[in-house]
């Protein structure tokens, strides 16, 4: 007998972060704080300055994430001072963080890519440090040291705050439907942002007919997802993130793969509706892999 509340349920267990994995990160992202807080802020603290952003500060991402984002802020005087170099000041400054990361993480992989600096561990985590000022408009000013030198802007904390106020109106449906979307991404190799999945998802939700619903929904919750992002333009190459506004390009087409996941899902339904119990799970295991159940 089908329980497609048990399913889900079932699934949300498998696709959360495990919580060995989440001490392990929290445990890093403590050390790499505390470094940082100790060359620049002359504090031992763990948490001072220092924030989770991307899909682990927005609370989207799933089992298997890799990378993690954390936002650390510095001094003003710091900007200041790398502001006034007569050439790429930003890359300077990243090389400062990265001396200091190295501190701590003297084996680690360290690299940036421009506007972050990566630490990557051997477990295949990452860890990339944005460093970061605060400007009077609530957000962030960060350095790209690409083509010269730049200084950007970014205001994760809005995001995060249109994310948990979306996700409370829609009864946690919009972060479960972007981890469950993270688990269909790396199954079939989709080429679509963390950033893009929660920025579509957002939009989706915010009118989905069952948002107030719970598990028992999730099958029509994928499957009316799935066929949104089937039908969005394939030649739209943007999205405005809620929160900051800012742009979420794509990064290839998902369109066609997001159709055949839809017609899999529609077959899922169907064998559960008249009871094809073996079936149903089979649909589903074609959308999102073996962690379904």
């Amino acid at each position: 007998m089908v329980s497609v509340a048990e399913d889900f349920r079932a699934f949300r267990a498998a696709y959360l972060i495990a919580a060995e994995t989440v001490g392990t990160i929290g445990q890093r992202y403590r050390r790499i704080t505390r470094q940082l807080n100790r060359d620049f802020w002359t504090t031992d603290s763990e948490t001072a300055h220092s924030l989770y952003v991307g899909s682990y500060g927005r609370d989207t991402a799933a089992r298997g994430v890799s990378d993690l984002d954390i936002a650390f802020e510095l001094p003003a005087a710091i900007y200041h001072k790398y502001h006034a170099y007569q050439t790429n000041g930003q890359s300077a400054l990243l090389q400062a963080v990265r001396v200091s990361l190295q501190k701590t993480y003297s084996t680690s992989g360290i690299g940036g890519d421009g506007q972050v600096v990566g630490v990557s561990f051997q477990d295949g985590i990452r860890f990339e440090v944005l460093p970061v000022f605060t400007n009077t408009a609530g957000g962030y000013n960060f350095a790209d040291s690409n083509g010269g030198g730049s200084w950007k802007t970014c205001n994760p904390r809005a995001e995060m705050a249109a994310f948990a106020a979306e996700n409370a109106a829609a009864n946690g449906n919009l972060k479960a439907l972007a981890r469950m979307m993270r688990i269909w991404k790396r199954q079939h190799g989709v080429p679509i942002s963390g950033m893009l999945i929660d920025t579509l998802a957002h939009a989706f939700i915010r009118t989905w007919g069952h948002r107030d619903k719970s598990f028992l929904y999730h099958d029509y919750l994928v499957r009316d997802f799935l066929l949104y992002l089937s039908r969005l333009d394939v030649n739209q190459s943007y999205w405005r993130a809620p929160g900051s506004d800012s742009y979420v390009y794509k990064t290839g087409s998902f369109q066609r793969r997001a159709a055949a996941s839809y017609a899999d899902a529609l077959r899922a339904i169907e064998h559960g509706t008249n009871g094809r119990d073996w079936s149903y799970h089979q649909a589903w295991r074609a959308v999102f892999g073996p962690l379904f159940p």
